[in-house]
């Protein structure tokens, strides 16, 4: 008789079962991990503004009374707004006005400016390449706070604080802008295409703008978005260039706008107003990158492919 007769008789007749082990999964666990981490920092991002939110369709009274992270009974967010834009004479929206012209000029001109500069660092040979790129590294480690007097005095003795090339002249140098372009053309453009270029008798200036700039589509994009950013929510600097308040940025005007009703003794408050001219400042840029995010997608996303 064979064992596997002799299993047959001792089970009844029935195949003997087999005990299955459940392997222990480190790729599951690892993904769990992962999920809890992203969760925690969609959190810890968007719980700010979903306060923000809130907090801009509350009166005065209830930003202290009701909980943060929800409404109030009385929604409040429209006379919020009208007090927000009537309130000195509505030199609220004449702050809107100043910061989309600041943030947009000079946004578009560092990006074409680290656009030719990064497009030379990579594709070009000459004296001093290495020391100059390395000056703009070193550019990167210098905080913006140990350059704002030595930039006031320089404006201050050319006649240019309280205007608005005293925003937007600065902000047209980023050296983190020239680096990313840098790293971008040297692999975004084919040293090949442009002696093809050449061969056929553009010029340089001609083979950047309608060769080199067609390629560079997502870096443009996303240094246009990092200075953007930067110059919206620019504070220091028009602090100390500034001193008229029809000139003021958006940061600047809610501060001394918040500032000046404090200092009335809280005859008037306006902390409501003060946020929800925050939460106005934020839907520009959120609305800049919605529109922009397409074509920084489908540009990395052609330039992950092969042919």
């Amino acid at each position: 008789m064979t064992n596997l007769e002799t299993r047959t008789i001792v089970t009844g007749g029935r195949e003997p079962r087999r005990r299955t082990h459940r392997r222990y999964d480190p790729q599951k666990r690892r993904s769990l991990l992962l999920t809890i981490i992203l969760w925690l920092l969609a959190a810890y991002f968007v719980l700010p503004l979903w306060w923000l939110l809130v907090s801009a369709t509350k009166g005065n009274s209830d930003l202290f009374t009701t909980f943060g992270l929800w409404f109030a009974s009385d929604f409040s967010l429209w006379d919020n707004l009208q007090t927000l834009f009537t309130v000195r004479d509505g030199i609220f929206s004449r702050w809107i006005v100043n910061t989309v012209l600041y943030a947009g000029l000079s946004a578009l001109g560092a990006t074409l400016l680290s656009a030719m500069a990064g497009y030379a660092f990579a594709k070009y040979d000459f004296p001093g390449k290495k020391i100059l790129f390395s000056a703009a590294l070193g550019a990167i480690m210098i905080p913006l706070t140990a350059l704002a007097l030595p930039t006031y005095l320089l404006f201050s003795n050319a006649g240019l604080t309280d205007t608005p090339l005293a925003i937007i002249v600065p902000s047209l140098v980023s050296p983190f802008g020239v680096y990313l372009m840098r790293v971008y053309a040297a692999d975004a453009i084919p040293t090949e295409l442009l002696e093809a270029a050449r061969v056929d008798g553009s010029g340089e200036f001609r083979i950047f703008w309608q060769v080199g700039l067609r390629l560079l589509g997502p870096g443009l994009v996303t240094v246009f978005l990092f200075s953007l950013v930067a110059t919206w929510n620019n504070y220091f600097l028009p602090l100390i260039m500034l001193n008229s308040s029809d000139l003021y940025p958006i940061t600047v005007g809610l501060a001394q706008l918040q500032s000046a009703a404090s200092a009335g003794g809280g005859a008037q408050a306006l902390f409501s107003t003060v946020i929800t001219g925050s939460f106005v400042s934020i839907v520009p840029l959120v609305i800049a990158f919605l529109f922009l995010q397409k074509y920084w997608q489908s540009g990395l996303g052609t330039g992950g492919v092969k042919g």
